[in-house]
């Protein structure tokens, strides 16, 4: 696959215990992205954050938070990330999407593969 130069990010943020339809969010994500042919999806977990509800999510010991942060990056032209959009809406009940224009300097797979 041969990304354009000016590409779009589709950054997703969500807890990484919610769920769509019996799986865990981020894998359904990254799930669909892939049957999608998109050109890559990375899921980051994050150690601390809040959202909407303005909750503290912590990795702290201490804070025993079950829930922490995590954030989905998916790159791709943005006609498949506009195509994406009308069933991330319905997968996504709670978080934030963001979607930013990016510069692509190289995207490279050696052949052994």
């Amino acid at each position: 696959m041969k990304l354009p130069s000016e590409a779009e990010v589709l950054r997703i943020f969500i807890g990484e215990s919610d769920r769509y339809d019996g799986k865990l969010l981020y894998e359904a994500i990254v799930t669909e992205a892939r049957k999608r042919d998109m050109a890559g999806a990375t899921v980051f977990k994050g150690a601390l954050g809040f959202g909407v509800h303005s909750r503290i999510h912590t990795a702290n010991i201490f804070a025993l938070s079950e829930d922490l942060p995590v954030v989905v990056e998916i790159v791709d032209n943005p006609e498949s990330i506009e195509a994406f959009l009308p069933d991330l809406d319905k997968m996504v009940g709670e978080g934030l999407i963001t979607i930013e224009k990016v510069r692509v300097i190289a995207y490279r797979h050696s052949d052994e593969g």
